[in-house]
């Protein structure tokens, strides 16, 4: 069985356990991802949503994504802290914002999504894969 990936808020009102490998891993560079995190970029892993347990309840902020699916970003209502994102676009899957980790140093970045969108200040590791928008399917294990 693979280590558990643990983590929460800041204020740890929420924590979470998850009992699975990432299916996932990337950093997405679009307009909404650096609004919600005031600077270039969120770094985030993609899991199954049933491998996920969590105690506490986030708050959800909805928006209607580039794709017409609507991303839901899941934040602590108590310290703000982002913490986890859902989208129609891929059902049984939850990402997990790689800042709330316990362990972040595990976040092992595999692509970059939404490179169209980066800051000319924000630079990732150029060896990644990068996609202008959203990859295909088959490189996110989505659907």
């Amino acid at each position: 069985m693979p280590k558990k990936f643990t983590g929460g808020c800041a204020c740890g009102a929420i924590r979470y356990e998850i009992a699975a490998e990432p299916m996932m891993s990337a950093h997405c560079r679009c307009r909404d991802c650096q609004r919600m995190t005031g600077t270039g970029h969120a770094s985030f892993l993609v899991f199954s949503e049933s491998a996920v347990r969590m105690t506490g309840k986030p708050k959800y902020h909805r928006t209607k994504a580039d794709s017409g699916n609507t991303t839901s970003r899941g934040f602590c209502p108590d310290c703000g802290s982002f913490l986890l994102g859902k989208s129609t676009g891929y059902p049984g899957t939850i990402t997990v914002a790689v800042g709330g980790l316990d362990d972040p140093s595990r976040f092992k970045p595999q692509m970059v999504v939404y490179a169209a969108s980066g800051q000319p200040w924000d630079r990732h590791d150029p060896a990644l894969p990068s996609f202008a928008a959203a990859p295909p399917a088959d490189k996110t294990g989505g659907g």
